[in-house]
């Protein structure tokens, strides 16, 4: 079997992938929901990093692009509005 950690031993490798194997499907749906969840936090932190002017609504805004993709995000929700908030510009 190829290695699919490079950071952990072999050893700790087999019963990593043992585990997984053993897992109830409900718990592997568990752990990708979790890991899933672990990754928007990362990214929206990342986004906050590089636009720490950003309102909460922008930066959701700009965590569905990465998520979702931009054309597809901005066909839904029309272009992204920075620096103000984004239902102001459809109430008007």
């Amino acid at each position: 079997m190829s290695r699919l950690f490079a950071d952990t031993s072999p050893e700790a490798e087999e019963v990593l992938v043992k585990l997984f194997r053993e897992a109830p499907g409900w718990r592997k749906l568990e752990m990708v929901g979790e890991l899933y969840a672990t990754t928007k936090l990362l990214a929206l932190g990342g986004l906050r990093e590089r636009h720490p002017e950003a309102s909460e609504e922008e930066l959701q805004r700009r965590l569905a692009d990465l998520l979702l993709g931009e054309d597809l995000v901005a066909r839904a929700y029309g272009p992204l509005i920075v620096g103000q908030n984004q239902n102001d510009d459809r109430t008007a």
